[in-house]
């Protein structure tokens, strides 16, 4: 069993959350990364391409650490979905879901600083909206604001009620990390998540 640091490349408050249901110790620290999509990049390289840069943002301060990077787009005829950031831009975008099914990729990144030996990969998860009128949309906006969410929507709380059903193998990738995969990544660089905790080291928050 390693004792290795373990380090959430991220500042999101959700990831923070998923995290801390592993039980494992870490910390959360802020990357400075670029996301801006290179010309023609697929959704699902620019998560995985994203997820590994946070990771190699902070590296140099954890020489000896694990850290998880991860980053998350919608997607929706293949046209990236970016965060609303404000009331219109939410209500434009719920309203082209209706009916339909957005794509949501969430890359994730393992990355072990001792050696840089990086474990990527990229869920993918499909949301299919119900038919929603703009009565509906306009409620559903001003009383969750999800500004800062991409595709416009919280899946945690009331962003539920606009889904006719969801498709996918792990429903936290939605919510931004996807810790089936995560627990894989963990068990390959030594860290057994289901071991008695006496027998893992680290250090973190």
């Amino acid at each position: 069993m390693t004792h290795r640091r373990l380090v959430l490349a991220s500042t999101s408050p959700f990831r923070r959350e998923l995290l801390a249901r592993l039980g494992l110790p870490f910390e959360a620290v802020a990357p400075e990364v670029d996301e801006t999509p290179a010309p023609g990049e697929s959704a699902g390289r620019l998560v995985v391409r994203l997820a590994e840069a946070k990771a190699r943002a902070v590296a140099d301060r954890f020489p000896d650490a694990l850290i998880i990077g991860s980053d998350q787009v919608a997607a929706l005829d293949g046209a990236i979905l970016g965060k609303p950031g404000g009331r219109g831009r939410a209500i434009e975008q719920l309203s082209r879901a209706s009916g339909r099914t957005v794509v949501f990729c969430t890359g994730l990144c393992l990355l072990r600083t001792a050696d840089g030996r990086a474990q990527t990969a990229c869920e993918v998860f499909k949301v299919h909206f119900r038919r929603l009128s703009a009565a509906q949309i306009e409620a559903y906006v001003d009383r969750e604001q999800p500004f800062g969410c991409a595709g416009s929507f919280k899946s945690e709380g009331l962003g539920i009620a606009l889904f006719e059903h969801l498709e996918g193998a792990d429903p936290n990738a939605l919510i931004g990390l996807p810790l089936i995969r995560l627990v894989d990544m963990l068990s390959a660089a030594g860290v057994e998540v289901l071991a008695d905790r006496g027998e893992v080291g680290g250090s973190g928050v």
